[in-house]
């Protein structure tokens, strides 16, 4: 019987072999702000301008802090965040353009949110924490077109837990950078997101919308990634070499910022947040030259979710996100897209 076995066994590998669909390549994994559980993420894109808004939504008792090191912010509900202040968490955080006309979004987000029971109860009302920030794009398109409370509802309507889209989509649909040469020297820039898993399974996820007065650097190579475009359009000037030189001035008026949220599924109080919202901002210092100027508004979020128990190690969390950061500051300008005037890297190249 054996003997008979094995033949038929062949035959049967064959036939299935010759009847089963070739095998498909394995999911590339989510490498994106909701790679950690529960987070989820809705842009909406304003394409008339462009302009636009991005919400994260965040689980239940999801800790939040902040880190403002621009001179330039324009932001709705940040001191909140501050550890010595009673609110422990965040139910949304939302992202903008429209420098502070788009921090309107966030009343958007808020009726998403109550009409979804969601936010802290008082009575019969339900008031949910929705920290916001705004980046000024005013000068590209039209200007009077802003992110409204609308907006912000439909980027809240359109959260997911799929890996989040980057490029010129929503808070970065007008995002510039390298503008130290004037706006007509700059290149689009946009929304960028990374994530890593640590060994021991805590999850560090970065989402930026990057719209910077500075370059965008390649941490590993210390090359420009974007930025200011030299005087006939090809290649970079380096904005390093221009402030050596003395060329560049920080008397332009207040029109960048970057914005940056840092997730992850460990557990930490607000001022262990808080710390590593801190460290974020190397990996700022690290993508992003010159970073934290007089006319950028740059902050950090950061959101804890505690769905991994047991005590964080906040020094590795805090520098593995600034390592994240820089990651998805660089993407944000891989994956943008130009609009009129303003060339994307991938035109360039």
């Amino acid at each position: 019987m054996r003997a008979l076995r094995l033949p038929l066994a062949a035959a049967c590998l064959t036939a299935c072999a010759a009847s089963t669909p070739a095998a498909q390549p394995a999911a590339r994994p989510n490498q994106t702000l909701t790679a950690v559980p529960g987070i989820s993420v809705g842009h909406h894109t304003l394409t008339e301008r462009p302009t636009g808004c991005t919400v994260v939504l965040t689980p239940p008792n999801t800790t939040a802090a902040v880190d403002v090191r621009g001179a330039a912010p324009a932001t709705r509900e940040t001191d909140l965040l501050n550890p010595v202040n009673a609110v422990q968490v965040a139910h949304a955080i939302v992202l903008s353009g429209g420098s502070a006309f788009g921090l309107d979004s966030a009343s958007g987000v808020m009726r998403y949110l109550e009409e979804h029971g969601v936010g802290f109860a008082f009575g019969n009302a339900r008031v949910p924490i929705v920290p916001t920030a705004a980046l000024f794009d005013l000068t590209v398109g039209d200007g009077r077109i802003r992110p409204t409370a609308d907006c912000g509802y439909r980027a809240a309507t359109a959260a997911s837990t799929a890996p989040v889209t980057d490029g010129s989509v929503g808070a970065g649909a007008g995002a510039t950078v390298g503008k130290s040469g004037g706006r007509g020297r700059s290149v689009k820039a946009g929304i960028g997101s990374a994530a890593v898993q640590l060994p021991n399974g805590v999850i560090v996820a970065a989402l930026v919308a990057v719209n910077a007065y500075g370059d965008i650097i390649n941490p590993a190579t210390g090359q420009v990634v974007a930025g200011v475009r030299n005087a006939n359009g090809r290649g970079f000037a380096d904005a390093r070499a221009l402030l050596r030189g003395g060329a560049v001035s920080f008397d332009t008026g207040a029109s960048n910022t970057t914005l940056g949220i840092i997730a992850t599924n460990a557990t930490l109080t607000k001022t262990e947040a808080t710390r590593v919202a801190q460290m974020t901002h190397d990996g700022y210092a690290r993508a992003i030259a010159p970073v934290h100027t007089p006319v950028d508004g740059d902050t950090v979020f950061v959101l804890a979710t505690g769905g991994r128990a047991g005590r964080a190690d906040v020094g590795q969390i805090g520098a593995v996100a600034a390592d994240v950061m820089a990651t998805a500051i660089v993407r944000a300008a891989e994956q943008a897209t130009s609009v009129p005037d303003v060339p994307a890297l991938r035109d360039l190249r």
